[in-house]
């Protein structure tokens, strides 16, 4: 099988090629021992011969800064790897092709058959672009594939080329001796049998490049040892020298007539980056995405909450009575319902982002956002980190590694779980349906969609204000660089919006499923079991409390149900830290799901899916109407209410509870200070602002 590695800066449209390739035939893994992603797909060329596409982190060139570089560097200068290629194959922007042959030039140098790909043909018209494909091709000693992911041309000619890869010229670009004829000279002599720019990037890059033959020497007159200012010296005559090489190239193949552009981009960046309109226009659209998020998820979500709720129902009445039984109705397929209910919310939030990623929008918005950012300590290379984070903390704390500060770096790590991640939103939107009104303001939005983008805006301006607060008090000494490059507007393409929204939300069914269910079968257990007379005797016990009252069957059963999980496992746990959340507005059920969640956030619904179906035996079969008929087993008072759902919601906004999210950090700082600093400086702040908040609205409701 031929092994291809697809390399590319970032935002030319390489996954879109990738995908173009391989189609469904790909999976996501992580490089051993590293977080960084890796890609892989099988492509079938014209002949029934496959090839394997590896997708590489984007880069600028093999100067590497950052984690995902040196990924990239590795994998290409150490022929022992497992994924070393057969043939690279380097996706360009017709737009910034000058940029992206820096690049190409690099890898070619590594002598390994290479094949270029300018993307994004279909611009050229628009660019007034006009391109002499065979003189480039003759002067880079390549093949040239001219693609359009849009309009899916250029792909078979791709194939065709990596089929032929075995044609393709070794030659390097650049003769490496041009950057110092003496220094080169005595590195070829130290190391006859390796590639001079190799070498060149070993001593200048800190990558693993494997077993060297080096000739035994009796002196050094060879070679000079270079300090490393000189080094960094070289390399920048090296990039002059390429550029030099480029420059030449294109003036003979490459030609923008401007006059003849039909361009928009200049016109509507001074729209959507303004000072001004720039902000209300992004405020704008998070408020139709989270309005869209409630009014276009209510209808599939209420459907399958019913079909679980009916389900389970029907196990209870078809299959025989017993433990089997129970745990299959009440745990397994309660657990099971807990997930598969929020998979069309958290679906639709992947397709915004993915439509604002693929549109090219959200560089702007980084740009915008640097402007805020510097107030409080950051760079605009943080707003990357904190909007991921609306998908899930994890990867976006392993995406603050481009940035060069420790300091910025190291803020950026504490404040992103502020943001309010996908594990909260199933939390967010049954607690919203169940006391927040739905009526509708200003014709098109509502109060439950106003709630929800609150709630990111709280998410968000908290982890400004903690930045701003962690600025001024960690004393660490740094220098920050602020880069950002703004892609070309385009239509996002829906084979790849729709393989994102795909990929992301199976990871989290798949991810957050097996915790949800794995606890939910473990509470079910617990809940399902408890010590001494009184769970035993239950039924006995409530029946002799309740000889007088004229009860149905129904209504003392469900009085047993009660009776006995209180009495359970879980309910002795949640009655001894009940004493601590009462002041919160949450009776002991709600506890048990705060200790639970603190696997992952969204244990949450899960945990008081599978506690309500145990403790009733209600007609009521879907999980909002068990939590919305929950009352206080003193007081007889609801248990959710205005007072006490806010309070939840507030705790959740500002709360850590999420162990994996704690062991990246942990992975990310190199020790435990950081994640702990963070676990119990956000509990602290969440119980505190959700106690305020619930004695508040408290008072205020027996006022009126």
């Amino acid at each position: 099988m031929i092994k291809v590695a697809l390399i590319g800066n970032p935002n030319t449209g390489k996954t879109s090629v990738f995908n173009h390739l391989t189609g469904l035939h790909q999976k996501v893994g992580n490089y051993p021992g590293i977080t960084v992603e890796k890609k892989s797909g099988i492509c079938t060329l014209d002949t029934g011969e496959k090839a394997t596409v590896i997708d590489l982190p984007g880069t600028y060139s093999l100067n590497a800064s950052s984690l995902d570089e040196s990924v990239v560097i590795e994998l290409l200068m150490n022929k022992n790897h497992e994924h070393y290629p057969d043939v690279a194959v380097v996706v360009s922007d017709v737009e910034n092709l000058k940029r992206n042959l820096l690049l190409f030039t690099q890898i070619k140098d590594l002598e390994i058959p290479t094949i270029l790909v300018i993307n994004m043909a279909d611009r050229m018209v628009k660019k007034g672009i006009s391109l002499d494909v065979k003189a480039l091709e003759s002067s880079l000693k390549t093949k040239i594939a001219i693609v359009s992911s849009r309009k899916n041309t250029g792909i078979d000619t791709l194939k065709s080329f990596i089929k032929n890869y075995r044609n393709l010229s070794s030659t390097p670009c650049l003769n490496a001796s041009k950057i110092d004829k003496a220094y080169f000279s005595g590195l070829q002599k130290m190391f006859p049998k390796q590639s001079l720019y190799k070498l060149w990037l070993v001593i200048t890059q800190d990558v693993n490049f494997g077993n060297l033959e080096r000739n035994a020497l009796t002196h050094k007159k060879y070679l000079e040892t270079k300090s490393i200012s000189e080094l960094k010296r070289l390399q920048q005559k090296e990039t002059i020298a390429r550029f030099q090489f480029i420059n030449e190239i294109l003036k003979k193949s490459y030609t923008v007539d401007k006059s003849k552009a039909t361009d928009l981009q200049s016109k509507l960046d001074r729209i959507l980056t303004h000072k001004y309109f720039g902000y209300a226009i992004f405020f704008g659209i998070l408020l139709i995405i989270f309005q869209s998020i409630f009014n276009w998820s209510s209808l599939p979500m209420d459907f399958i909450d019913a079909q679980f709720g009916a389900l389970s129902e029907w196990v209870k009445t078809t299959l025989p009575a017993g433990v089997f039984t129970n745990l299959l109705a009440d745990g397994i397929i309660a657990g099971l319902g807990g997930i598969v209910i929020f998979i069309p919310q958290i679906a639709f939030l992947f397709l915004f982002i993915s439509v604002l990623e693929e549109s090219g929008y959200m560089s702007r918005v980084v740009f915008l956002m640097d402007r805020i950012m510097r107030r409080f300590g950051l760079s605009g290379k943080s707003v990357v980190p904190l909007i991921s984070g609306t998908a899930c903390a994890i990867p976006a704390i392993m995406a603050t590694r481009n940035i060069e500060s420790w300091k910025e770096r190291l803020i950026t790590i504490l404040v992103t779980p502020f943001t309010t991640c996908s594990a909260r939103l199933p939390v967010y939107a049954i607690i919203i349906a169940l006391v927040i009104p739905n009526q509708r303001v200003l014709f098109f939005f509502n109060y439950q969609g106003l709630t929800l983008m609150f709630l990111y805006i709280l998410g968000f301006a908290s982890a400004i204000i903690a930045a701003y607060i962690l600025n001024k008090t960690l004393k660490i000494k740094s220098k920050s660089y602020f880069v950002v490059e703004m892609p070309n507007y385009k239509m996002p393409l829906l084979r790849n919006v729709l393989y994102n929204v795909l990929e992301k939300t199976k990871s989290f069914v798949l991810e957050a499923g097996k915790i949800i269910l794995a606890i939910s079968i473990i509470l079910w257990v617990l809940a399902s079991y408890g010590p001494g007379k009184k769970f035993n005797n239950a039924t006995q016990i409530i029946s002799e409390q309740t000889v007088n009252a004229s009860l149905s069957k129904s209504e003392l059963d469900n009085k047993i149900a009660a009776f006995k999980l209180e009495n359970s496992y879980i309910g002795i746990a949640g009655k001894t830290i009940e004493p601590l959340i009462r002041p919160l507005g949450y009776d002991w059920k709600i506890g048990i799901g705060l200790l639970s969640s603190f696997a992952a956030r969204e244990v949450l619904i899960g945990t008081l899916s599978t506690i309500y179906s145990v403790g009733s035996s209600t007609d009521e079969h879907t999980l909002k109407e068990k939590m919305r008929k929950e009352v206080h087993s003193v007081s007889g008072k609801k248990v959710f209410t205005l007072a006490s759902g806010i309070s939840l919601l507030l705790f959740y906004a500002f709360a850590m509870q999420c162990m994996s999210t704690l062991a990246i950090v942990k992975k990310e700082t190199n020790g435990w200070k950081w994640p702990m600093i963070q676990l119990f400086g956000m509990t602290s702040i969440a119980y505190i602002i959700a106690f305020i908040a619930f004695q508040i609205l408290k008072t205020s409701v027996l006022k009126k």
